[in-house]
Parts: structure tokens; sequence; C-alpha cells
């Protein structure tokens, strides 16, 4: 614990598609401040099975991340808490052992699982009983998926991502509630198991432990993990919003009701935070998402490729300097090509380049030629992306806004918050970059009593994490123009 008087330290386990990190926060009754003890790489295997995720790595790093926290923190941790992303989850067997790697979203063994799905709940039927957006590897596609499977056919328990973690350092196990509601089953407006698709399809909810609440206390850190990483027992273990979306929400420094966000990283998920899920055919046509969040709050939001484009081309280029890539995209002409970010073709790693010159070539667009050419098509792109997501929203929800906050790691990328102000006609307030570890943290925070509801945690990061504001720029003209060429190509 902090030596200042009223603080407490709390360690923040964030995990990312590329990433992980123990990060952490320290909390008092006017301030909150947030340093990295450990950065660790999340580097996906590629098996003769398919893709899985290199589970025992991220433990590790998650172990070595706490004894950093500890060393910053005099020994002395109030709580743990961790998020990760969604869907993916790990089978363990009856005597609670992980059976094999958890598979990766990117991996194709959910190809066509969603007709399959389909055919006995239409997808009409489907988004109006959970709300979920089409995404080929929703957990509820991954399940179907693997049934016919040994190792299925041996799992008792099956635990999303920060779950099995938790339950690895712990001993106890729990669901976690707004992860929970990217399984697509989960019914939004009850907050619980949407148990007649579960039936109907013939999936067993029991493998799932009970549901957990944000804030809700998972256990306390094992005696093993205890010598393992020289902290001072005993260590509980708070249940966040373990959905890393979801946390970074809770942490959108917003002081009204009227504002969008952009959740940008691997990811870019643009909406709005609702009271109520939308479930109208028009939404689910549109492809919009009603996941759960804090305080009974609904993500109402697109899930959008994200800079998942511009990492894998960076990657295929040998790792070149992002600043000088971006220095020289920012001199490129505006707009001369477009593709849709949220194309399922950019979905599987490899030739990005190559592909997003096939999108172009394909709708009669210049193609990229240079790096710095390609940098600017995918920045565009995914501005073009944002400003289609924001209306929608707004549209769909009938909830208008006069702000877009956009937080996580594409707040760093200046180009990218620019052109997102320029194409959504409305100011982009950006920051925190770390705003799904902050919003880990305050909940952590929360369950001791330290802060209040959700808006006296905005009050919080107001007050403590200054953003950078980016007014819109020219008339919304050339904007219009480009989306009308992508919905023509």
């Amino acid at each position: 614990m902090s030596a200042d008087a009223g603080v407490r330290a709390y360690a923040a386990v964030d995990l990312g598609a590329s990433s992980g990190r123990v990060m952490v926060g320290r909390v008092g009754p006017d301030s909150l401040e947030l340093s990295e003890a450990h950065r660790f790489p999340n580097r996906p295997v590629r098996l003769p099975e398919g893709l899985r995720w290199d589970i025992l790595a991220l433990h590790r790093g998650v172990l070595d991340g706490l004894r950093a926290a500890g060393s910053r923190s005099g020994g002395r941790l109030a709580s743990v808490g961790i998020d990760g992303w969604a869907v993916d989850h790990g089978l363990l067997d009856a005597d609670g052992a992980l059976l094999g790697n958890p598979v990766h979203y990117r991996d194709a063994r959910t190809e066509g699982v969603a007709e399959q799905v389909w055919a006995t709940v239409p997808a009409a039927e489907l988004y109006a009983a959970t709300g979920l957006q089409y995404a080929p590897f929703n957990t509820l596609y991954q399940l179907v998926a693997a049934r016919p499977t040994v190792q299925f056919a041996r799992a008792a328990r099956a635990l999303l991502v920060p779950d099995l973690l938790t339950y690895w350092l712990t001993g106890e196990q729990g669901t976690e509630l707004t992860n929970a509601s990217t399984t697509q089953l989960i019914d939004p407006r009850t907050r619980t198991w949407a148990h007649g698709v579960a039936g109907r399809l013939g999936v067993d909810l029991g493998l799932f432990p009970p549901l957990r609440q944000p804030g809700d206390p998972a256990g306390r850190l094992r005696p093993e993990v205890l010598e393992e990483t020289g902290l001072a027992g005993p260590v509980p273990v708070t249940a966040v919003a373990s959905h890393d979306t979801a946390s970074a929400v809770a942490a959108v420094p917003a002081t009204g009701e009227r504002f969008a966000y952009i959740c940008t990283g691997t990811w870019s998920l643009a909406g709005l935070e609702l009271t109520a899920p939308v479930l109208t055919e028009e939404s689910r046509a549109a492809n919009f998402t009603n996941e759960l969040g804090l305080d009974g709050t609904v993500r109402y939001l697109r899930n959008i490729m994200g800079l998942w484009l511009l990492q894998e081309c960076v990657r295929a280029w040998g790792e070149p300097d992002l600043d000088v890539l971006l220095r020289a995209a920012a001199a490129v002409p505006a707009l001369r090509s477009v593709v849709d970010a949220g194309d399922e073709a950019f979905l599987a790693p490899g030739r990005m380049p190559e592909r997003i010159a096939e999108a172009c070539r394909a709708t009669g667009q210049p193609v990229p030629g240079t790096r710095a050419e390609t940098t600017r098509c995918i920045l565009d792109s995914l501005a073009l992306a944002h400003r289609r997501a924001v209306a929608d929203a707004q549209r769909l929800a009938g909830h208008p806004v006069d702000v877009v906050h956009v937080v996580g790691g594409g707040t760093r990328n200046a180009l990218l918050c620019q052109l997102t102000a320029d194409a959504c006609g409305l100011p982009v307030v950006a920051g925190p970059a770390e705003a799904a570890a902050l919003g880990n943290v305050l909940v952590q925070a929360r369950a001791h009593g330290l802060v209040g509801d959700l808006a006296d945690m905005r009050r919080l990061l107001v007050r403590t994490q200054p953003p950078t504001r980016y007014a819109p720029r020219g008339n919304g003209a050339r904007w219009r123009e480009a989306e009308a060429r992508l919905a023509a190509g």
C-alpha cells in the first residue's frame, strides 16, 4: 500500500491481442495515478490443429507483472483485477486442469458455423434474444464448432480468458458479466443467461460457472502465487469489468450523456452508452451489438477492424519507424482511396498490404503505391468507419451526441484522431490512452469505497487525466463523397 495517507495501490492486469501489461494504479480521495509495472508480448502460436493462444506465457507474464507491481508498492497491493479481450476461453476437465491452449478467435474453425446455428435459431431471432452483432468468432459459434471434438467431450468447465487467469491466481471460478455478454448467450434485457437460445442449440450453460458482477470479490491470491510474486498477503482479487472494452468505456471522461466513444487499438469499438439495448431488425442489419457495461449500462457499438490493418502492414514491412510513417502519411492527399475497415476479408493475418491494394483495385480506386499511401488509406478508412458507426448509432438509438471521446492506444495516433474529428464533424476528446487499465483500477477502488458511482469515477478522471482536443476541419463534403464511393463499390 502506498505510504501516502488515504492512497491505495491496485494492480490492473490488462491483456490485449498483441501484448499484456500489469499497471499499478494509486487511488486516493481526489487522486488517480497510473504507472506501468511490466509489459509482455502476447504472441499466438500456429499449431498443426490451428491458431492458439500461448496461455502459459500469458500467465507467466501476469506473475512477473505482479512481482514488479509489488516492488513498486512495498510488497503490498490492496487488490488485483484482470481484464482482457472477449469471446475466447479455456476448457477445463473435471479436476480443473486445462484441456489445451485456448483457440484464437482468428482461427478458421468457425467458418460456416453461423449458418449451422441459424438453421436452428434464425439470425433475426438470435439477435432479438441476445443483441449480439454477427461476428464469426462469437463464443457461441466457437462452442458449436468444438462440439465434435474429444477435448470438448471431456470439458467440465469453460472459462473466458480473464476468468481462467483469475482461477489460476485464486483457485475460484466465476464468469464475469461484461465479458459473458460477448458470448451470444446472455439476454441483455435481463442481464442473465439466455436459456432459451442455449436450450434450442444444445449448449450446456452448466459449462460456465456462476455469473459475477464488476466489483464482486473473486477470491484471494493462493499461497503459491504470493510466494512466486513476493507479495504480502492476503491480497484480494476483484472481478472488474473484465471485457477490456467495458473497462475502457467506464474510463471515458465524459461530463454528460450526449457522447459517443471510440475505443481504439487492434479493434475500434465505436458507439454509445445506453440504459437499454436496441434489439430492432434495423439494428441487426446495421451490425450493431449490445454488450453490457458498468452499473446497468449497455455498450451499443459496432466492431471495426481497427489498427489491426496498420499493425499487420507494419509487420509485413519489417517494423519501420511508426512516427516517420505517420508523418509521411499526413502528407498524402486525403481520401484518395478507402476500403471497408469492417470487411471480414481483413480478419486473418498475413499479406495485409497486398489485400488492401486488391480491395482498392476491385473498387476501381487508385491502388496505393507506397507505404505512406497504404497507411493513409488505412487511416482514412478507419476515420470513415468511425463516422458511419457514430452516425448510425445515433440514428438507430435515437440518442444524439455533441462530442466523440476516443480512448485507448489509438489516442497516441494524432493523425487518426484528427481525421476522426473531420469525418464525424464533431469535436474529438482523446484520452486516456490506458483507459482499460484505469477502468480496471477504478472498479477495484470502488469496491473498497474510495470512489462512488460511474459518474463519480468519471469526475475523478476529468480532474486527473488531461485529454487532447481535436476540432473538426472542413464541411464534410469530401467524407460524404468517399462514403458514397465506398457504398457504390
